[in-house]
């Protein structure tokens, strides 16, 4: 007894010596524990409140990039335009850096019968385009359904009159219904007033030119077209001449038809185009586009 009862006193020594040492005192490895674990929330909340000053620096660089691209771009949130139509010759210029080797292309009478599937190849191709609309082409819930297509393709839509009349041969009250309720159907359609005036036969008057600029259209003619020539109502034969014609040059304003064998020609006019080094100018690059 007296032998198991040194034992224990000397395990008891043992065990308070331990402690004082720290070797194995459970009690302060908890508060070291809990030491750590608030010092551990502590940096975690600094890492937390560092990463929060950091998302809201990134944020407020983005608002200030934001807000230097919107000063850049002018009140309206727009690019400057790269070109502009020359009036003299409907030609499309460059302005200040603007690539002066590119070509516009336009399509008249849509959306006729091929208006949607030129559309789907032209954005295939990764080539922008105006499509003129005369209002006899959106009359029924199917050719408005088209304009749409169209629209959202994203292709800039254009005025070509409601009825296709010459102006020259109409009263100015005329002129205006045939302009002006034009662009109230387009946008009852598409939600958008059209940005470009194409007179048919390329006929303006005085007053259908003051009107397209109250309006706040872009008035253009043409540099070229051919498809509407009996000689050339052929996919090949026009593909060939709107790639080889003599008035083929920078900034050419291209005319074509909502016509089934320009539907046909078009890939090749565009891979005509591109070989000459050619490339297509986006509608809403034009100076007087908002």
């Amino acid at each position: 007894m007296i032998q198991a009862k040194w034992i224990l006193m000397a395990a008891g020594l043992a065990l308070l010596t331990a402690c004082s040492s720290g070797e194995d005192n459970s009690a302060a490895t908890d508060a070291t524990n809990e030491t750590e674990e608030t010092t551990s929330e502590t940096k975690e909340e600094s890492v937390e409140d560092s990463a929060d000053a950091d998302v809201a620096e990134e944020e407020l660089t983005e608002e200030e990039a934001t807000e230097e691209n919107a000063d850049e771009e002018g009140e309206t949130g727009q690019a400057e335009p790269l070109y502009r139509v020359n009036p003299a010759n409907s030609s499309v210029e460059p302005i200040s850096d603007a690539n002066p080797q590119a070509v516009l292309i336009t399509i008249d009478d849509a959306p006729d019968k091929q208006g949607v599937a030129m559309a789907e190849t032209l954005k295939e191709l990764n080539v922008p385009a105006i499509f003129f609309v005369n209002g006899h082409f959106i009359d029924t819930d199917e050719e408005e359904e088209n304009l749409k297509k169209i629209h959202d393709m994203g292709f800039a839509i254009g005025n070509h009159t409601y009825s296709h009349p010459n102006l020259k041969t109409i009263p100015e009250d005329q002129q205006r219904e045939e302009i002006v309720s034009l662009n109230d159907r387009i946008e009852e359609i598409i939600g958008e007033r059209p940005e470009f005036f194409r007179a048919p036969h390329g006929v303006n008057t005085d007053f259908s030119r003051a009107l397209v600029e109250e309006e706040g259209m872009v008035l253009m003619n043409w540099t070229f077209g051919y498809d509407w020539e009996q000689q050339y109502m052929e996919a090949g034969a026009l593909a060939d001449i709107m790639v080889n014609t003599e008035y083929l040059r920078d900034g050419a304003n291209l005319l074509m038809h909502d016509r089934a064998w320009t539907a046909e020609a078009l890939p090749a006019i565009v891979q005509g185009l591109e070989e000459k080094g050619y490339e297509f100018i986006d509608p809403a690059a034009i100076e007087g586009v908002e």
